[in-house]
């Protein structure tokens, strides 16, 4: 019945059984792989799942560090961060790429770490949470997190940062339609999104993000 309760328990149809699903990767008795072959005594009551996915040693790089993971190809790059590297910052919100709490950036780009493979991250720059403090927007946006008393219960707000940063790097001076379109995705239980739009309002007036300007070549600035 142990079997029969970690199927039912969330494994969607034909989903391999591996550590995203559980915080471990057991490996399934003979009696297991019945059961959710669909031969076993609880058959009836079972989705149809896979003998656990093949794992595959391989490194990617998170805040700029090479790390060398063990999983399946598609284990989600959230569970990969949190469980297997220790980076527990990043949280998981809903596991369908709804919520927006599980967000990272993929070079500079904000994704759903819940839905996004570890097979997708080969060779790409994966920035978390962790690593926002060696970002001058980052440093900025968290400040002003702070000065507008944003965090209310905390859970969602690595991804709102995470994908704040992402907005002004993109654009510096963004209009309150540029912000709530960027941070829609984001959700927020406790409701500060006047707070959230405000503290970025905020780091965009300051020209953190505004990018240096070029001067033309042979001129010199004033000392």
């Amino acid at each position: 019945m142990r079997v029969a309760q970690r199927c039912r328990s969330g494994m969607a149809p034909g989903r391999a059984v591996h550590s995203h699903h559980t915080n471990h990767s057991p490996a399934l008795t003979h009696a297991a792989a019945q059961e959710c072959a669909g031969t076993g005594s609880h058959a009836s009551l079972l989705p149809r799942c896979t003998i656990p996915a093949k794992k595959h040693m391989r490194t990617i790089t998170i805040n700029g560090v090479p790390q060398k993971i063990d999983l399946p190809d598609d284990a989600p790059l959230l569970w990969a961060v949190r469980d297997h590297i220790g980076l527990t910052g990043t949280k998981f919100g809903c596991g369908m790429a709804l919520c927006g709490a599980c967000t990272m950036h993929m070079d500079g780009q904000p994704i759903r770490s819940c839905v996004t493979p570890i097979s997708a991250v080969a060779g790409k720059k994966i920035t978390t949470i962790e690593g926002l403090s060696a970002d001058k927007i980052g440093q900025a946006l968290q400040a002003a997190w702070e000065e507008f008393g944003v965090p209310q219960c905390g859970y969602c707000q690595a991804g709102q940062l995470m994908s704040a940063t992402a907005l002004l790097h993109a654009n510096p001076h963004p209009s309150e339609e540029d912000i709530d379109g960027a941070m829609s995705g984001n959700i927020c239980r406790c409701g500060t999104y006047t707070r959230i739009r405000a503290a970025i309002q905020h780091v965009a007036r300051s020209n953190v993000a505004a990018k240096p300007v070029a001067q033309p070549a042979g001129k010199r600035s004033a000392k």
